[in-house]
């Protein structure tokens, strides 16, 4: 029945239809479809402003290892002793000891806490590694720490031929193990291999290099510079040197601070002292003996 006086449907004498349920409501697929389609539209649009006033980073480019050069002489058999410094007492004892077994340089390494910090935080670490003196393609890395409380055994592996590198990582005190697999390029370094390979570059003040290190699962670049001659005096001997500090944008060489190796300044390039600036304090390391048996 007509109420006020006006027609069901109509409203103060507009036609009918004006007074029907709006689009949405007569059709909500359509009608969604239509908003979606112009929200897709805006946020394509934002999308591209975005790209165009923040553009991604350029795709990170992997150098290439450069093989040793011919003319350096590996050493046959050496042991590298060093006194581990921080602040202004002896923390630790690391050793070196390099032999060349064919064209790979194995290298065996060893680092103990001694005096008063034994008793708060005891370090029993061993490293193992090599490389090839021909290509300077890392063979591998394995390591045993005991710090603390916490034992872990881990073992890094190349398949060059895979692209592949491989950790197996076991927790001795937990009793626990596990896996881990990622790619690889034709060629890396590991990171104690790394002290020894850099040694056989050219070091020229100036004049930095470039070379791929395997790094937590990761391929990171690792640029070494190399900064200044100094005479450096250790508990071996004083010692004229080539500053080199290794930096990158990620990875253990970042995470630990700055970092600086002196290598003596002849055909060897013995590292005779390492530095690493931390935020807790630096810790140096210094030659304290050397033999070539």
């Amino acid at each position: 029945m007509p109420v006020g006086g006006l027609r069901r449907g109509t409203f103060r004498g507009f036609p009918s239809q004006l007074c029907e349920p709006p689009l949405s409501k007569r059709f909500p697929v359509v009608f969604l479809f239509l908003v979606t389609m112009w929200l897709m539209g805006v946020d394509a649009r934002a999308q591209t402003l975005a790209q165009r006033l923040f553009p991604p980073p350029p795709p990170v480019q992997i150098p290439t290892l450069e093989p040793p050069p011919p003319s350096y002489a590996f050493p046959t058999k050496e042991t590298l002793t060093y006194t581990v410094d921080w602040r202004v007492f002896t923390a630790a004892v690391a050793s070196f000891q390099i032999e060349q077994q064919g064209t790979v340089q194995k290298i065996t390494a060893s680092a103990d806490t001694v005096g008063g910090v034994t008793m708060l935080f005891p370090v029993i670490d061993r490293f193992q590694s090599g490389f090839d003196t021909k290509t300077g393609c890392s063979m591998g890395f394995s390591k045993q720490t005991q710090e603390g409380r916490r034992k872990i055994s881990s073992d890094l592996s190349f398949n060059y031929k895979d692209g592949k590198q491989t950790l197996v990582e076991r927790n001795l005190v937990k009793a626990t193990s596990k896996q881990l697999t990622a790619s690889i390029p034709a060629c890396v370094m590991d990171s104690m291999s790394a002290i020894f390979y850099v040694g056989s570059q050219s070091l020229t003040v100036g004049q930095d290099f470039r070379f791929p290190l395997a790094d937590s699962m990761r391929t990171v670049t690792v640029t070494m510079k190399v900064e200044a001659k100094e005479e450096i005096k250790t508990p071996a001997g004083t010692f004229q040197t080539i500053r080199v500090q290794p930096t990158a944008d990620e990875g253990v060489v970042k995470n630990r601070g700055k970092i600086w190796i002196w290598y003596t300044d002849d055909a060897r390039h013995m590292p005779v002292q390492v530095r690493a600036s931390l935020f807790w304090g630096t810790i140096t390391a210094r030659l304290q003996s050397y033999e070539t048996k």
